[in-house]
C-alpha cells in the first residue's frame, strides 16, 4: 500500500491534432480526419500514462476544445463575448455569453470516457468543470423570458447528470474549481465565492455518501501558457470556503506556493472526517522536471501537518487545460508525471503506509 497518487487532468495534445483542431475549424479537413486523430491522441496518452506506473489515469483531456467550455461547444445560443480571464503575463481568455434558454449541455464528460475505456488497464478519473464557472455564462442584464433562477436549475440538474453519468461508466470524479481563488480577486467581499460554493453544493445534494467519496475538487490559481491568473490571492481567503464543499477529496495546488508550510497549517486543520488532501507536488508550468527526490520531500514536508491517513499527492494543474496550449511538451508532462508516482512510493516508504 502507498499514499494516493493522482493526475489533475489534461495532458499537451500533439501538434498533429493542435493543427487538426485548426484546419477543421476552418473547414479544411473532414470530420473523420479530426475523429482519426483525436482517437490516436487518446490511445498514446493512455499508453504513456500507463508507463509512469500512475495508479489512476485519464485521457489527458485530448478531445476537449477546454478544460472550461467542453459542454457548450457547438450550442447555437451562446456568442462571443463573455466574461474575460486576464493572465499575469497579459494574455486573456474569453467565455462566451448565453443568449436564450432553455440550457443543456451539448456534450458531457462522460462521451470522452467511454472512448478512452478501451485503450486503459487501470482505474480511470474524469474531470468536469463546476457548475459555477458555467453560471458565467449567463448575462449580468439578464435574458428577457429566461430568469437566472430557471438557468440555474437546469445548470444544476445538467452538471449532477454530467457527474452521474462518469460515476456510472465506472471513473472517480474531480470538479474542476479553478475559478474559486479568481473569484476572490473579482469580489473581494466573497459573496461570489460564497454563492459559488452554494451552487456547486446543490449539484452534490444529489448524491449519497458513498457517491460523494468518489468526487472531488480541484483548487489552482490557474494555469495557461506558463501563466497564471489568480496566484496573488491569499490561499487562507478561500480554504474555508472550500471545505464546505460536500465532497471526499480535495486537489490542491501547492508546488508553487511561496509558503508551502503555511499553506499546509491550514489544509491539516480541514484534513479530518473522511477527507483527502492531495497536495500539488509537480508544477506544470515549470520548465524543470522535478526529481522523484523533491516530490518525496514534498510530501514528507506535508506529512507534518496532514495526517497520512488523509493525505495523497497530484499535480498542482492540469498539463494542458486549454486545447491550443503547447507551452509545455507531452515528454515533459509525463517525466513529471513519473517523477511524482516515484516520489509517492519513496514517500511512502519512509511514511511506512
Amino acid at each position: 500500500m502507498t499514499l494516493p497518487t493522482e493526475p489533475i487532468g489534461s495532458i499537451p495534445r500533439p501538434q498533429q491534432l493542435i493543427d487538426g483542431m485548426r484546419t477543421f475549424g476552418e473547414g479544411r479537413i473532414a470530420s473523420g480526419a479530426l475523429d482519426a486523430l483525436f482517437e490516436a491522441a487518446v490511445a498514446d496518452t493512455i499508453r504513456r500514462f500507463e508507463e509512469t506506473g500512475s495508479p489512476v489515469i485519464t485521457d489527458g483531456e485530448q478531445r476537449k476544445p477546454s478544460f472550461a467550455t467542453y459542454p457548450v461547444h457547438g450550442l447555437k445560443n451562446l456568442a462571443p463575448g463573455g466574461v474575460t480571464i486576464p493572465f499575469e503575463d497579459g494574455h486573456t481568455r474569453q467565455l462566451p455569453v448565453l443568449t436564450a434558454g432553455p440550457f443543456h449541455y451539448a456534450a458531457y464528460a462522460a462521451t470522452y470516457l467511454e472512448g478512452a475505456k478501451k485503450y486503459a488497464s487501470r482505474p480511470m478519473k474524469q474531470a468536469v468543470i463546476s457548475a459555477s464557472a458555467l453560471s458565467l455564462l449567463y448575462p449580468q442584464g439578464g435574458i428577457p423570458g429566461y430568469p437566472r433562477e430557471t438557468f440555474l436549475e437546469e445548470l444544476v440538474r445538467e452538471a449532477r447528470t454530467d457527474i452521474r453519468r462518469c460515476l456510472a461508466a465506472g471513473a472517480s470524479v474531480q470538479i474542476d474549481f479553478t475559478e474559486g481563488r479568481l473569484c476572490i480577486k473579482l469580489d473581494p467581499s466573497k459573496g461570489l465565492l460564497n454563492a459559488f460554493v452554494d451552487l456547486n453544493n446543490r449539484v452534490l445534494e444529489g448524491f449519497d455518501d458513498a457517491e460523494r467519496r468518489r468526487i472531488g475538487v480541484h483548487t489552482c490559481p490557474g494555469g495557461d501558457k506558463d501563466s497564471t491568473h489568480s496566484a496573488d490571492v491569499d490561499y487562507a481567503e478561500l480554504l474555508p470556503a472550500l471545505f464546505r464543499l460536500n465532497v471526499g477529496n480535495f486537489f490542491v495546488q501547492l508546488s508553487s506556493e511561496a509558503d508551502r508550510p503555511r499553506v499546509l497549517k491550514i489544509l491539516g486543520s480541514h484534513a479530518k472526517e473522511g477527507r483527502r488532501v492531495f497536495v500539488g507536488v509537480t508544477d506544470p508550468i515549470h520548465p524543470r522536471v522535478e526529481t522523484p527526490a523533491q516530490v518525496r520531500d514534498r510530501i514528507l514536508e506535508a506529512a507534518k501537518f496532514i495526517d497520512p491517513a488523509h493525505l495523497g499527492s497530484t499535480d498542482d494543474c492540469g498539463f494542458s487545460p486549454f486545447g491550443d496550449d503547447t507551452s509545455t511538451s507531452r515528454d515533459t508532462a509525463f517525466a513529471k508525471i513519473r517523477a511524482r508516482v516515484e516520489g509517492n512510493a519513496m514517500a511512502s516508504k519512509e511514511l511506512g503506509v
